[in-house]
């Protein structure tokens, strides 16, 4: 690939940037840091929410955006929130009596918390940015899929091989990052996206280098630019090195 010019990094965290243990390895800070020094901006781009994500920007002390919730909020420096995308209660009561019926855990993250095995009394009183299934039955994983896709207004992806994330229609990571990059005079020729799962998809097909990880799902693997190390071996350090500070 001919003029590349990375000025954006972005990075998934469970499976990416974090390891097994959910930490952040000393050559993955360390690389970060050496690409922010050299102005790149590194953000991460997650499924997490803001509260279960930003402590770990700040360890890292990121001096850029942050997308969470796959797309659904996006964060300034400051921990001001720039944008939000809903997703429309009727849904998320429809989806959690559909993991009651289908025996499977769910989590539902609203605008101010993760609910895990139970949801509020209201579910009409709260604002929800994601509904989230997880299940090791392969059938009833592919069931509650079919009745998804009955509806319209969803985006479908998966954090896991064992889950399904829903968000509202259209939100996805590559789509918040074009809204960062246009706050920052950038575009998606600069930038190099990083992942292991179908929530990550959308922005490794959109920038100019997708990178998978060594762990990543194989659909991930075959859509991306370039494959790097696992989760447990540096993998985004690696990617770092080899399209941005190289």
């Amino acid at each position: 690939m001919d003029n590349i010019d990375i000025r954006l990094v972005a990075l998934d965290m469970d499976g990416t940037l974090l390891n097994e243990k959910g930490e952040i390895s000393e050559e993955n800070r360390r690389t970060i840091k050496e690409a922010e020094q050299r102005g790149v901006h590194v953000i991460l781009s997650t499924g997490r929410s803001f509260a279960t994500c930003n402590d770990f920007a700040k360890s890292m002390e990121l001096q850029s955006y942050l997308i969470t919730v796959n797309g659904s909020e996006i964060y300034n420096n400051d921990g001001e929130l720039v944008e939000r995308h809903i997703v429309d209660s009727e849904y998320v009561q429809w989806m959690w009596e559909l993991s009651q019926k289908h025996g499977t855990h769910f989590w539902a993250t609203s605008c101010d918390r993760v609910y895990r095995a139970e949801m509020p009394g209201k579910i009409n009183e709260s604002q929800w940015l994601k509904f989230g299934f997880d299940t090791k039955d392969d059938a009833i994983r592919q069931l509650i899929m079919e009745e998804l896709r009955t509806k319209e207004n969803l985006e479908i992806s998966n954090s896991s091989p064992t889950n399904i994330e829903v968000n509202a229609h259209g939100v996805n990571k590559a789509k918040a990052i074009e809204r960062v990059c246009s706050m920052l005079d950038l575009t998606m020729d600069q930038v190099m996206a990083v992942g292991d799962s179908l929530n990550d998809l959308a922005m490794i097909r959109e920038a100019k280098i997708g990178v998978a990880m060594g762990n990543a799902q194989q659909i991930v693997k075959e859509e991306s630019d370039w494959v790097t190390s696992t989760n447990q071996e540096d993998g985004v350090a690696k990617a770092i090195r080899k399209w941005v500070l190289s």
